[in-house]
């Protein structure tokens, strides 16, 4: 026993930073419905403003401690809370798309300011050390653990034991009712936000007080406490914070074995996810349902069609002229044409059949490592491995299938998030993918000149209009008009008969598929690709989808339209700071049109509701019109009345 102390001491330490931040989010999800996919970055953002306060303009860590958990972390709960409630009448992907958004924006603030290098963080704790049972404990792990202890013990009465905590958990089961009783369900839902925030604002800045100052471990490690909440199954303030404790305490233990195993030497960081991943796979179907808010009418602008093919006609002209135009670009041009496929693939998933998926770039890295095993190490010749290595990934896209079959909505997203932050943190170092250098390398195609920049932009540039052209003829055949169904009402295709189950497993394998040619493509391009780049990251998959919304709705124009800002745009900027505030950009634009939407649903939906009421109180309509009957043409509506 006494050989696991200090790793049960270190597990416990890190176990309570979990639970503080689940019980954060597992508070703001309680309260208002919304899934924080953000809370991450918000506990990196106050550990930096609590850095700035500091160290920069030299204030005493108490009074910066303060400012930060007391008025930076409630302003930005205040925004979170007004993003909240203007997104609360929309479906739940436009929730996903604001928080998604909102951690884009943040990250590229932080990156803006203070760069993505690891920052120095002196430590504000005590170092000294003591003894207890042979094993030196620092003081620093006593004050973590304390604090955090404390805090989750204070929420725990708030909620029992105060009347503002009655009503918190009033404003879940009815917020209309509380609003009766005299009291504000926004003020207490702020209250909420807040409380959320300065909880992960202490947790990120008491990780900071271990490690270094990181803007992706930081986001890393409190999102890590997703698993912890999913135990929790989101609600359960109690369970979680025991769950989260368990989590630091099982990965610290499995850090004593991994000198002798390296097999495991990725599972303790990658706990968390495995956690968070299990528990939302193997739940009992229903068990996660999010509270789906009443789905209003899409309002569509359909573009004529002879507009659609002049521009098609336009843009395929420029971009077979690009290598004469400017031939320098070319590897600018063939990145801009993978992303479509990326785009498309992803568009299949989100605007087809309304299911959002955080894990792109993911399939897309599993195809490239494989295909560099393929042609490298096999010496398969390049369009065979090619095929082979899209058709790897084709059991990835049906096993995250069957999360999309069992979960709703929003924890399909949760469910592939954490299987992209899993497979960066557990697999890109083995040797199954990047292996211990971190690099693999491929060659591009030696027949009939493909292996040129030339003839790799027109490869790329077939492909991606191959992709366009698979997503217009899905959009318009059965399969596409039952993943359309599916994604407005499954339960309504379900009663008509209509096998969804087996339309979901098709639309994920075919997304997988396209995914990973376009990452065969990806590491052609430059010859090889590295795991601790941002090509593959989760965080590139996180931008996929904020850019994809943003660029609109159509399964064609939109994959283009974003590959060019994304890829195409940045090449012309001199700026080297461009990409981070392309990066805030993209991530404001998100939120923002997250916003848009929730209020225009909210608009359509009291449109409807009072011209149904104008219909059936004016003077000129007869009762059998409100029931909606129909007069037989040619009669009047209402006997005739003759007076004489």
């Amino acid at each position: 026993m006494r050989d696991f102390l200090p790793f049960i001491i270190a597990g416990v330490a890190s176990g309570v930073l979990y639970g503080l931040a689940a019980t954060g989010l597992v508070l703001t999800y309680k309260t208002s419905g919304i899934l924080n996919f953000a809370h991450g970055a918000i506990a990196a953002a106050c550990a930096y403003a609590f850095y700035d306060l500091r160290t920069i303009q030299g204030l005493a860590w108490p009074a910066a401690l303060a400012l930060t958990l007391f008025v930076f972390a409630p302003a930005l709960a205040m925004v979170l809370e007004l993003v909240a409630r203007q997104i609360a009448p929309a479906p739940v992907a436009t929730s996903i798309l604001a928080t998604v958004g909102m951690l884009v924006a943040i990250q590229g603030v932080i990156a803006r300011r203070y760069g993505l290098a690891p920052l120095a963080f002196p430590s504000f704790l005590s170092t000294g050390t003591f003894t207890v049972a042979g094993v030196r404990v620092g003081y620093d792990q006593l004050t973590i653990v304390a604090v955090s202890v404390v805090c989750a013990a204070a929420l725990f009465g708030f909620f029992r034991f105060t009347s503002t905590g009655l009503q918190t958990r009033a404003v879940v089961d009815n917020p209309d009712l509380l609003d009766l009783t005299g009291r504000s369900p926004t003020r207490v839902r702020r209250l909420a936000w807040a409380i959320g925030c300065s909880f992960a604002g202490l947790s990120g800045i008491l990780v900071a007080t271990i490690v270094s100052l990181d803007l992706t471990f930081l986001t890393l490690l409190v999102v890590a406490s997703f698993g912890a909440a999913a135990v929790g199954r989101f609600r359960n303030l109690g369970a979680t914070f025991v769950a989260a404790i368990a989590i630091g305490v099982a990965g610290e233990i499995i850090k004593k074995y991994v000198p002798g195993n390296p097999v495991l030497a990725g599972i303790p960081a990658s706990l968390p996810f495995l956690v968070l991943f299990g528990v939302l796979l193997l739940s009992p179907a229903g068990r996660f349902r999010e509270r789906e808010a009443r789905r209003s009418p899409r309002r569509t602008w359909a573009v004529p069609r002879w507009l659609t093919a002049a521009v098609g006609l336009l843009g395929l002209v420029a971009v077979l002229a690009a290598p004469s135009i400017d031939g320098g670009r070319l590897p600018v041009y063939s990145n801009g044409a993978i992303l479509v496929i990326v785009f498309v693939s992803l568009s299949l998933l989100v605007e087809l059949s309304g299911q959002a998926s955080l894990c792109q770039m993911s399939f897309a890295a599993v195809a490239a490592t494989a295909f560099s095993h393929l042609t490298e190490g096999v010496g398969l010749p390049w369009l065979p491995a090619c095929l082979l290595a899209a058709l790897v990934v084709v059991p990835l896209g049906a096993l995250l299938s069957i999360p999309a079959i069992r979960l709703s909505r929003l924890y399909l997203a949760l469910a592939t998030f954490g299987f992209a932050i899993l497979v960066q943190q557990f697999a890109f170092f083995t040797g199954l993918m990047f292996g211990r250098s971190g690099i693999r390398s491929a060659p591009r195609p030696g027949i009939l000149g493909l292996g040129t920049d030339r003839g790799f932009f027109y490869l790329c540039v077939g492909l991606a209009i191959a992709s366009l052209l698979l997503a217009f003829v899905v959009a318009r055949s059965r399969m596409g008009r039952l993943l359309t169904g599916m994604a407005d009402s499954p339960l309504a295709m379900t009663a008509h008969g209509a096998d969804i189950q087996i339309t979901r497993v098709l639309v994920f394998c075919l997304s997988a598929f396209m995914a990973g040619i376009a990452g065969v493509l990806l590491i052609s391009l430059t010859g090889s690709a590295a795991a601790s780049g941002t090509t593959f990251g989760f965080q590139a998959s996180l931008l996929l989808l904020v850019v994809l919304t943003i660029s609109g709705r159509s399964p064609v124009a939109s994959p283009v339209v974003a590959a060019f800002l994304l890829a195409v745009l940045p090449s012309f900027s001199t700026d080297p700071g461009f990409q981070t505030t392309q990066q805030i950009a993209f991530g404001t634009l998100a939120v923002l049109i997250a916003a848009l939407r929730g209020m225009a649903g909210e608009y359509f939906k009291r449109a409807a509701r009072t011209t149904a009421w104008r219909r059936q109180w004016s003077p000129v309509s007869d009762r059998s019109a409100r029931r909606g009957s129909v007069a037989p043409q040619g009669l009047p509506s209402r006997p005739l009345e003759v007076h004489v």
